[in-house]
């Protein structure tokens, strides 16, 4: 079982920057990621760990939005820049165990067994 707790939302106006944390106990998480769900909307996933470390991520948040990764302290990051009004959301940390049939770097919510509680994000015009 892998237990996930985020931190670091809040509330910011446009064009401001946040950073989200999340910190996996209890066994190793194998794939790590970003999920959120805005008002009204489904949970989409918004930045995935891919192999070597390196981030995949929608066109929606390219170029603003860059997931660190810390190994030795299974814990994540999300620094989230340029923030948008439509970035308002609930921000979800997710995780895989080791016995994953799938590569890291998924942006599907089905791929992921183990979710934090969320973080929410608030962006102001």
């Amino acid at each position: 079982q892998v237990s996930l707790v985020e931190s670091g939302g809040g509330s910011v106006q446009a064009g401001g920057s946040l950073r989200l944390s999340c910190t996996a106990s209890g066994d190793t998480p194998a794939c790590m990621s970003w999920f959120r769900a805005g008002p009204g909307k489904e949970r989409e996933g918004v930045a995935a760990i891919a192999t070597y470390g390196s981030g995949r991520y929608p066109e929606s948040v390219k170029g603003r939005f860059t997931i660190i990764q810390d190994v030795a302290k299974k814990m994540i990051y999300l620094q989230m820049n340029k923030l948008k009004p439509e970035d308002t959301a609930l921000y979800y940390c997710a995780a895989t165990g080791l016995d994953t049939q799938f590569p890291c770097g998924s942006l599907l919510s089905s791929r992921y067994n183990f979710w934090g509680q969320g973080t929410q994000v608030t962006v102001s015009s």
